[in-house]
């Protein structure tokens, strides 16, 4: 069996699947806030308490923000910040007494998708998170393109392509940059416009649900972000040329956002034709703890 460990700012899930997907046994904790120790103890009792009650062992493979230094071999890029400059890989290697494998949680969902999810069908798959954060990942042929730097699919570190006169230079990123790509399509940033053209603060997942209820500011926020998603994914396109994307995290679940959404792309890619296919994660919230299962490749 393969397990899985989604490890999330604020929840730790673990999943065991058997050799072609199926969905043993799953189990959530919450994150142990700032202690490092604390944190590496609770996936290896996840992991554990699954081969306990499986009665085996498994594989396990773990889905975490940010990534491997390929210079210092510590975590680097975590919004989790007590993970970064901490050796994540090892430390669980030793506490469970062997090998794991450890990708950015944005790979695990990407994966998981193109392995049996959404995107199973295509060669090229690019995966893209739009909650908390903006995070992407790719997959070629069913397997993870990491990249020289491990920050292969890292599109939201990129700036918001074609800028209006209003949206430049744009917000401050955590990075320490201006006007990243994460700035204006995470969660934060719809609630950013929404509270800019009304003084009043709602979540993303609010807004959405204002604007079916009939509040033009809501929709016109919505549709401010579609154009901005639209650009962001034409950049991609325009680089990766991928055979389809999905969209996970929960941004993902807004309906009006896939609305004439190739059409929008098409303004920007360059390309007189546009047969991407854009879709909705099949998983769903599950994607990441599954890729992060089979992060281990079939026997």
């Amino acid at each position: 069996m393969r397990i899985g460990v989604d490890l999330g700012g604020t929840k730790i899930e673990a999943i065991a699947i058997d050799e072609i997907g199926h969905e043993l046994w799953r189990r959530r904790v919450e994150t142990p806030a700032g202690d490092y120790l604390q944190i590496v103890n609770a996936v290896r009792n996840l992991v554990l308490d699954a081969e306990k009650e499986l009665s085996g062992k498994g594989s396990v493979g773990i889905g975490s923000p940010g990534a491997i230094s390929p210079s210092t071999g510590l975590i680097k890029n975590s919004n989790s910040t007590v993970l970064n400059g901490k050796p994540l890989d090892r430390d669980l290697s030793q506490y469970l007494e062997r090998p794991i494998r450890l990708e950015n949680d944005a790979n695990c969902f990407a994966l998981s998708e193109a392995i049996d999810g959404a995107a199973s069908f295509g060669r090229v798959a690019f995966g893209v998170i739009l909650g908390t954060g903006v995070g992407g990942g790719v997959v070629v042929n069913k397997a993870l393109l990491g990249g020289r730097n491990r920050i292969a699919g890292e599109w939201g570190h990129n700036p918001l392509p074609w800028p209006t006169t209003e949206e430049w230079p744009g917000p401050k990123c955590y990075c320490g940059k201006t006007g990243c790509i994460e700035t204006f399509l995470s969660g934060s940033g719809l609630s950013r416009d929404y509270h800019a053209l009304t003084g009043r603060s709602l979540a993303a997942k609010e807004i959405a649900l204002a604007s079916q209820n009939g509040d033009s500011v809501a929709f016109q926020c919505l549709s401010i972000y579609q154009g901005r998603l639209a650009r962001s994914m034409a950049a991609v396109i325009n680089v990766l040329d991928p055979d389809i994307i999905v969209l996970g995290g929960g941004l993902s679940n807004v309906e009006y956002i896939y609305a004439n959404i190739i059409s929008l792309i098409g303004k920007y890619a360059f390309s007189d034709q546009l047969d991407t296919t854009i879709v909705r994660a099949l998983h769903g919230d599950s994607s990441g703890v599954r890729g992060a299962a089979w992060l281990w490749p079939p026997n």
